[in-house]
């Protein structure tokens, strides 16, 4: 048990409506087994890919793989669910009340959890949350976005173009001319607000860059296309604090597959992890300064993890992208890189439940009326 912090009754939200839903279910679980080791009393909250939130029986049914009640159930049965069944759930049981919920950790990942939506709603409610607020998650999530903030903050990044999905749909030729005016190839194609690698493409050539444009567009209306670079190592640092964050040592990833695909985080299990990353004192140190300088970029709160991309041949590091609520599963880099900077995972997340009370004590001093 971690000594010297409040113990509280922890509400964790997981799943969502996210292509990343069974990533989230995977980091929950750790999560919540490493809040009760720090002391803390757990209340899972699931959410459905439709957007039904769970009752807490449901929310461990569904953790575990054994929940059988969603969307299906009520379209076997050829009849839209009752009214509320669907969205957030009533309490009606007098008999049963739901505990007190001392702050919320939203280990979700992706749209409609990692963007700003749920913070919003937390904000509204008056509840402590952990991890970054409304601006940061926002801005973070939305890679382009994130990149016209990074350049703001004179952090290096690869060239990019966007491309909108109706453009795409309503010019190709132009579209592709667009990206290929700017950029050589190969490209990677991404969709601009999405995360664990869904939707990403490697393109070579024209023919192969217009199937990747058309996967991203199943994924976001805004698509982001980069430079590839030569020879590229993946780096990562994890990051932790609020007003004077940390960073961690860097980690890199050896991928099994050509590039860091879904596949190859969360399928194969072929990709290599080096903690710390065999880097000289140089790059790491400038890696964790460009980390903790994106994190306050985008007015990070809480955590986040920051990736880089490493030149193989010119060793100059290029920022790639920042995760507001980096994966907690068992090979996620978040919680790796701080094990091996000193902190174990118990009290990692102990810290972040602490940090999300003291940030919540803070905006509690601002005044909401003219009285």
């Amino acid at each position: 048990m971690v000594t010297g912090s409040r113990r509280c009754r922890v509400g964790v939200l997981f799943g969502g409506r996210s292509s990343e839903h069974e990533v989230s279910l995977a980091s929950a679980k750790n999560v919540m087994d490493a809040l009760r080791q720090a002391g803390h009393a757990v209340v899972p909250i699931g959410i459905t890919p439709e957007g039904r939130w769970l009752p807490r029986a449901d929310a461990l049914a569904r953790l575990v793989g054994e929940a059988a009640r969603d969307a299906e159930i009520h379209s076997k049965a050829g009849a839209r669910p009752a009214e509320d069944d669907w969205g957030l759930l009533p309490h009606s049981d007098p008999g049963q009340p739901l505990p007190a919920i001392d702050v919320i950790f939203p280990v979700l990942h992706g749209p409609y959890g990692e963007d700003g939506t749920v913070q919003g709603l937390l904000e509204m409610a008056n509840l402590p949350y952990v991890g970054c607020g409304v601006l940061a998650s926002a801005c973070a999530m939305d890679k382009v976005v994130a990149r016209q903030l990074f350049a703001q903050a004179g952090l290096p990044q690869v060239k990019y173009v966007v491309v909108m999905r109706q453009q795409w749909r309503a010019d190709p030729a132009a579209a592709l001319a667009a990206v290929e005016a700017a950029l050589a190839y190969p490209v990677f194609v991404k969709p601009a607000n999405l995360g664990s690698s869904v939707g990403i493409s490697k393109a070579w050539e024209r023919g192969s860059l217009g199937e990747a444009l058309t996967l991203a567009a199943r994924y976001d209306r805004k698509l982001l296309v980069e430079a590839a670079v030569p020879n590229a190592r993946e780096i990562e640092v994890s990051v932790l604090g609020s007003e004077a964050p940390l960073a961690s040592v860097p980690g890199e990833i050896v991928p099994g597959n050509e590039f860091y695909d879904y596949n190859a985080k969360y399928v194969d299990d072929n990709s290599e992890l080096r903690i710390p990353a065999q880097v000289d004192e140089a790059t790491a140190s400038q890696a964790r300064a460009y980390a903790l300088r994106a994190f306050q970029a985008v007015e990070g709160e809480g955590l986040a993890r920051v990736d880089f991309l490493l030149d193989g041949g010119s060793g100059e590091l290029f920022l790639n992208e920042i995760n507001t609520m980096p994966g907690f599963t068992r090979i996620s880099m978040y919680p790796k890189l701080w094990e091996a900077s000193g902190i174990g995972f118990a009290e990692l997340v102990d810290r972040l439940v602490q940090l999300a009370l003291e940030r919540y004590a803070d905006r509690q001093e601002n005044c909401t009326t003219r009285r």
